[in-house]
């Protein structure tokens, strides 16, 4: 006959282990990690003078003119934008659906996702050659501009994201109160303010999973929401390439491929650093490979949807727009997004073998590089083919090569994002622990009952 509370201590021992383990992340971080976030704040600082130079000289120090208005800055809010859509994708839609084997990486996304609207957010202002006219957006803004729209729905989905990371953060941040000793006092306060008196009562368990499942339903519209209205900020532009219903779910598929992407990059370099291999498993990478096949297939339709009707008419301007895809000065970024950045992963994570940790790492930093370069395609080449040109325009109009100021603070606002990656993995635990170790217990029980 089995002794229960032998059970009961070897599985709080085991729980014990666990929580030394999963809190060890969070411990006084290498001198690696401090290099790296200096590297960091040097790309950031060069980057903040560049703004500084945009702000005393005006957007003239920028390539943008009166044809190519956005320019590589926009390119970089849709992206991160479509980054930030990993949030909803591994903490709702899978937390939902019950994917048991998803919960190792929720938080990891959920960082990403704030991390990536909070750049994004950022990147917006940046683009105003006026940083006090954003508020003009607030108290003049009109409901009949889709800007307004999508400054809305970016400030709700920062704050469901933000919820979303910090109230199942909650017990997690209790843990480091009570268990981490040897850290700064800073940090131990910072724990005693952020745990809200967290006693891991069954009440507050409660209140807890009935908000975050709450959350996780609520950020799923908003997640497709945000994407849609961006897109509808290009639709709603007389340009060629945007003149298309296509673009919503074009723009919400391109997103969830690129989100699954960086999930798969982050995992690596995360079971790497941390030493998590027995967290983060060879068998998540192969079942989020499965998951951006599926997504890459569908958003492999949407491209050809988009480019066959204009391709197969070649009409006018957006004739023009799609040779310069197709055979123009942009025809290499183009076939180098659809190949190496699309097809090609597509083929190789289809096989077992393909979908290797090192090996799906590699595929999907070439699918977030293809990402990058066809938000840049989306906005750059149609802005440079207007339906009613301007006459006589100086020669700078016509093309557009961003300048050393455009990619520093570019490169500045990548640098953000992995900064505050860092920060939040090396502040709280990676791995959610209560949750981790109930799931663990679960399938426990479930196995000793057989």
């Amino acid at each position: 006959m089995i002794n229960d509370s032998k059970i009961k201590r070897d599985i709080k021992s085991a729980d014990d282990k666990v929580i030394d383990k999963l809190l060890s992340t969070v411990k006084t971080p290498k001198a690696i990690f401090k290099i790296w976030i200096i590297v960091l704040l040097i790309i950031i600082g060069f980057g903040c003078f560049a703004y500084y130079r945009q702000l005393r000289f005006g957007l003239i120090v920028t390539s943008m003119r009166d044809y190519t208005s956005w320019g590589i800055y926009i390119s970089n809010f849709v992206f991160f934008v479509a980054v930030s859509l990993i949030g909803s994708l591994v903490s709702s839609i899978l937390k939902l659906a019950k994917v048991k084997w998803s919960y190792p990486l929720t938080r990891i996304s959920e960082i990403i996702a704030v991390a990536a609207i909070i750049c994004a957010a950022i990147i917006i202002i940046v683009d105003m050659g006026r940083p006090d006219r954003f508020l003009n957006v607030i108290f003049y803004g009109r409901i009949q501009s889709p800007i307004i729209w999508d400054v809305l729905v970016i400030m709700t989905y920062l704050v469901i994201s933000l919820l979303l990371l910090y109230l199942p953060l909650l017990p997690d941040i209790a843990l480091c109160r009570d268990r981490l000793k040897n850290v700064s006092a800073w940090r131990k306060k910072m724990y005693k303010i952020l745990a809200l008196n967290w006693q891991n009562k069954p009440g507050q368990l409660r209140r807890l999973k009935k908000t975050s499942t709450i959350l996780e339903i609520m950020v799923i519209p908003v997640a497709f929401a945000i994407h849609t209205i961006t897109s509808w900020l290009f639709a709603t532009t007389w340009r060629p390439g945007w003149d298309s219903t296509n673009l919503g779910p074009y723009f919400v598929s391109g997103a969830f491929m690129l989100g699954a992407a960086v999930i798969i990059i982050a995992m690596f370099f995360v079971r790497r650093s941390f030493s998590l291999q027995d967290y983060i498993g060879n068998d998540h990478f192969d079942k989020m490979g499965k998951i951006l096949v599926l997504l890459s297939l569908v958003y492999l339709y949407f491209n050809i949807n988009e480019y066959l009707g204009p391709a197969f008419k070649m009409v006018g301007v957006e004739g023009e727009h799609i040779t310069e895809l197709f055979s123009g000065d942009y025809a290499m970024m183009y076939w180098l997004v659809q190949i190496p950045g699309l097809m090609l992963p597509i083929l190789i994570m289809l096989f077992k073998r393909g979908r290797q940790p090192f090996i799906i790492m590699i595929v999907s930093f070439f699918i977030l590089m293809g990402a990058w370069f066809k938000r840049f395609l989306i906005v750059i080449p149609s802005l440079q083919h207007p339906y009613l040109p301007i006459q006589d325009v100086d020669e700078s109009y016509l093309h557009y090569y961003p300048t050393w100021e455009e990619w520093a603070i570019t490169l500045a606002s990548f640098a953000g994002v992995l900064l505050i990656i860092t920060i939040l993995l090396k502040l709280f635990p990676i791995i959610p622990i209560q949750e981790y170790i109930k799931h663990e217990n679960i399938n426990s029980e479930q196995a000793r009952d057989i």
